[in-house]
């Protein structure tokens, strides 16, 4: 359901966008005051006095450079001179003097002035030294700077038995926080090692761990922190809830506290499995098999798309399969021309019948009918069926053991059994202790390893990662009068400038160009494969490898010129849209006061850009955003994590979560979701369905068969459209062919669009996964540029100088649009600008080092931590989408939490930005009964759609030019 942001009594005219009155609630498993314990208050305390101890001799010492000068050269004697050169040099450099009585006699004298009875030389060493005459001042001077160093030097000794006293304490907490149920059920999938380690460590009281055990304690409090601190759905670390922006909501939102397990087998196991069975020449038999989607004849050949996939690294945590798509023709020979007429009366047939009819038909001896056939499918004109997994499935195992089963053989009912009793083992995980779970783990891998040698593996192997977990929190609610006011109106505003951020827009924009210039403005292009294909090969494959190696910065590191190959006005827009915002942060940061900690980007700024960008038109282009709200007195902030152009985004990974109840009433606009609603994808088909834009229909784009459990989800769309070389689920009613499509240039609206011949409708093609769609096969992704798909990164400074760095600091302030922070304040370490553990340091003394360099430079007490290692350019792979180091929490009131971020930084070698905790701790806005939890709202706004234009009269088509 959505809401109008304009209320109908505003007296103000409808507004063009929707607030989705749905939203996704992701909240940390752990009450943010679980880390409180693991923070030292007396050390903390301790360090501010020692700080304000050298601040205070700092001082001392520069007012008595001036006297001990004067007084160096006042001193006839040569050993009284060595002696106060020596003490200048001590106080200079912040040294504590040898003898402390001698400067106490020196003092005295100079406040009594010089004896006449004494004669020079008389007294060696400081109390040789002579004034002109009195000098009360500079004597009291040097005994405050003495006492002064003497306090700080005892400060300084009682740090390290406290600090010991603080660091064991801590320690003794963190292996008592090791046992919260919610850290110890993640770590299982997380970290089975460490899982595995964890009582060992409990039980270990040992107050100064060994170099192994103090790697498990930075590896623990890691993930405690990421449990109380951070918002990441996985396992039990971060609970998802269904929320809904109702009216009489309060101003916090209530949780329930009771959390529901939802684990599922990695389908990568799966597609393992598959692959196995194809690859035996026996089992391979009794497979169905099918001709590639979407093939077709073209004069004396067959033209298709020949799609092949290379494994991911099943040895990482997270990894896919990447497809690859290319056109293909093979000679329609005689026997290729009666095989798919045979396809066309039976489209699947068992590979063993394929082989037997090859056989009669051609009177080859059946080892080479069977060679032909496999030559076939390496060539993908023939594909396996049945085992793939559909993206749509909602327990992928037991769909895959049905499968097997409905090859009605012994052998695939004997491994159907065997994943029978693996997914007895899921089904329990979810209800077991840790202890329990890691059991269950090494049942299921025994099982699925068993699978896999019964289907004749050499060498069975598993990924890493066998299961993963998404946990659900009960229903929620949150102010919609609130939401609206802080977040909707603002983030609608920049929408306006968000295509200037949006990394895919010079894509689309560069297929806009290359069909005007095949196809003229109102052009239509009947064969969409072709243009893919032609596309591809004419042009953007060029494009993407030559904008792959040139730097996207400019000389003075702003945004350099997209390349604009085809003369788009469109391209020279977005560039001038870039600059624009470019002067007008240079010019807020110019003006900015020094030390202010927000820079605020007003509304001329983002009117200004927006009408740079008009050129590109006002598309269909719902956005969701991921927002945090800090909650502070008469200035509330919403802080913008992320932006993603699309559809449903924070829903779809997870409603397989929220569809097991079935309800006998749908949910009313003001009460949020329960456990007796409809479920989550028949609400969310719904809604698609209602948001629709007159004369259009949302179409999904599949890529194919999962092959990472992050592209699972309901079915959301009434229509599907099936790309060549995939297979589809969906009713055939709902299955929209590729050869089904036209693409045409609207010239009213100056963008390019599809339409169904059968339906006679505009089609918005829709990707409803979580993969970016960049790492997709060919075709889907270019269906995808006529898609409102995008991905909006606010890199604010890109462009504008920096601050001159103090000690290889530099500073950063807020970043603002109203009440929507764009950009948290920061600072940026160069490398070796952090604190260096020094040989022979306690712990005291590293810990003052950081309080010393937080307190110089202005941070505060918790901030996020990222280091930015040098990466090899000639690396390849999808390391620059997927690597990086993620944010770490930092806290500087615990000792534990700064000998873990000299572990992170490596003796600071590498670049590490540290960005404010914000909202703090103070500022949290979700409540559990345990307490105040740091969470994240991912929210939707949906322009209203104007109506299409109607199909125009053709242009030129399937033009050679």
């Amino acid at each position: 359901m959505s809401v109008d942001a304009a209320a109908p009594d505003t007296g103000e005219p409808p507004r063009s966008w929707q607030l989705h009155r749905r939203f996704m609630l992701r909240v940390a498993g752990l009450p943010v005051s679980a880390v409180h314990r693991l923070r030292s208050p007396d050390a903390r305390g301790w360090a501010g006095q020692v700080l304000a101890a050298e601040q205070e001799v700092a001082l001392l010492a520069a007012e008595l450079n001036d006297p001990l000068t004067l007084l160096v050269k006042a001193t006839e004697d040569g050993a009284g001179r060595r002696a106060v050169l020596a003490l200048r040099r001590e106080v200079f450099n912040d040294r504590l003097p040898r003898d402390p009585e001698a400067v106490r006699r020196l003092a005295a004298s100079l406040a009594a002035g010089p004896h006449p009875d004494t004669a020079p030389g008389t007294d060696a060493g400081l109390g040789a030294a002579r004034s002109a005459g009195p000098d009360a001042a500079t004597a009291g001077l040097l005994l405050r700077w003495l006492d002064a160093r003497l306090r700080l030097e005892r400060l300084r000794q009682a740090g390290g038995p406290l600090v010991d006293r603080e660091l064991a304490a801590a320690r003794a907490h963190l292996r008592d926080l090791a046992g919260e149920d919610r850290l110890r059920l993640a770590l299982a999938l997380a970290s089975p090692t460490l899982a595995g380690q964890l009582d060992a460590f409990i039980a270990d009281p040992a107050p100064v761990p060994d170099k192994r055990a103090r790697k498990k304690e930075r590896s623990l409090l890691a993930y405690l922190y990421r449990t109380a601190c951070k918002t990441s759905p996985f396992s039990t670390f971060t609970a998802v809830a269904e929320g809904a922006f109702t009216a009489a909501a309060g101003p916090e939102v209530r949780t329930g506290g009771r959390w529901t397990s939802h684990p599922r087998l990695n389908v990568v196991v799966l597609a393992r499995l598959a692959d196995l069975v194809a690859a035996d020449p026996a089992r391979r038999a009794d497979l169905p098999v099918t001709l590639s989607a979407g093939w077709e004849v073209d004069e004396d050949r067959i033209r298709y798309v020949r799609r092949s996939v290379t494994a991911g690294d099943d040895s990482a945590a997270v990894s896919f399969d990447a497809a690859h798509d290319r056109l293909f023709f093979l000679r329609n020979s005689g026997t290729l021309e009666r095989m798919t007429a045979l396809f066309r009366e039976r489209p699947r047939l068992r590979y063993a019948q394929l082989t037997a009819w090859l056989t009669a038909e051609t009177g080859a001896a059946g080892q080479d009918a069977e060679r032909y056939t496999a030559t076939l499918l390496d060539l993908g004109i023939l594909q396996m069926a049945g085992l793939d997994t559909d993206v749509h499935t909602a327990d992928p195992l037991r769909s895959f053991a049905a499968a097997l089963r409905a090859l009605d053989r012994g052998w695939a009912d004997a491994a159907a059994d065997r994943l029978d009793a693996a997914a007895r083992h899921v089904d329990r995980y979810g209800r077991a202790d840790a202890a329990g779970r890691r059991a269950l783990l090494a049942a299921l891998r025994a099982d699925l390893l068993a699978v896999q040698s019964d289907l004749g593996a050499e060498h069975p192997a598993l990924p890493q990662t066998l299961l993963y977990e998404d946990v659900t929190e009960d229903a929620v609610t949150a102010d919609l009068d609130e939401w609206t006011r802080l977040a909707a109106e603002p983030l609608h505003e920049l929408a306006g400038v968000m295509p200037a951020f949006d990394v895919a827009l010079p894509q689309r924009l560069t297929l806009k160009g290359f069909f005007l210039a095949r196809y003229g403005r109102g052009g239509r292009c009947e064969d969409l494969l072709r243009l893919v294909h032609d596309f591809h090969e004419d042009i953007f494959s060029q494009y993407l490898q030559f904008t792959s190696t040139k730097s996207p910065w400019a000389a003075d590191g702003s945004h350099a010129p997209e390349e604009n190959w085809l003369g788009m006005p469109e391209v020279a827009a977005l560039d001038r849209a870039r600059a624009e915002f470019t002067r007008r942060m240079r010019q807020a940061w110019a003006a900015h006061p020094d030390g202010h900690p927000e820079l605020r980007l007003d509304e001329a700024a983002v009117t200004a850009v927006r009408d740079e960008l008009g050129p590109l038109g006002r598309p269909f282009a719902p956005h969701s955003h991921f927002l945090q709200l800090a909650r502070r007195t008469g200035d509330p902030l919403v802080v913008l994590n992320n932006s993603y152009g699309g559809l449903a985004f924070p829903f779809t990974r997870f409603t397989h979560c929220f569809d097991d109840a079935t309800p006998d009433t749908p949910p009313t606009p003001d009460t949020p979701p329960t456990a007796d609603d409809t479920g989550l994808t028949a609400r969310l088909r719904e809604q698609l369905r209602a948001w629709q834009p007159p004369g259009a229909v949302f179409a999904e784009i599949t890529a194919g068969s999962a092959t990472t459990n992050l592209n699972l989800h309901g079915r959301l769309t009434d229509f599907e459209i099936v790309c060549p070389g995939e297979t589809s689920t969906a009713p055939p009613d709902a299955r929209i062919d590729l050869d089904d499509l036209y693409a045409e240039h609207d010239p009213d609206a100056d963008r390019l669009v599809l339409r169904s011949r059968r339906l006679g409708a505009e089609v918005i093609p829709l990707y409803l996964g979580y993969l970016v769609p960049m790492v997709l096969p060919e075709v889907p992704r270019t269906l995808l540029l006529l898609s409102p798909t995008s991905r909006a990164s606010f890199d604010v400074w890109r462009g504008v100088p920096e601050a001159p760095a103090r000690d290889g600091v530099t500073a950063r302030p807020r970043v603002r649009h109203r009440s929507v922070v764009l950009h948290r304040r920061s600072w940026t370490a160069a490398p070796g600008a952090l604190p260096q553990r020094a040989k022979g340091d306690d712990e005291a003394a590293c810990y003052l080092r950081w309080q010393r360099w937080r307190h110089e430079h202005g941070l505060p007490d918790r901030v996020f931590a990222t280091v930015h290692e040098q990466s090899d350019p000639a690396a390849g792979g999808f390391g620059a989408v997927f690597g990086g180091s993620k944010p770490q929490y930092v806290d500087f009131d615990s000792p534990l939490s700064l000998i873990a971020l000299d572990a992170l930084t490596g003796g600071g070698t590498h670049k590490t930005v540290f960005e404010e905790m914000l909202p703090g701790e103070d500022e949290l806005h979700v409540r559990s009964p345990r307490g105040h939890h740091v969470a994240e709202l991912a929210v939707e706004i949906v322009p209203r759609g104007a109506a299409p234009a109607a199909a125009a009269p053709h242009g030129r088509q399937d033009s050679a030019v």
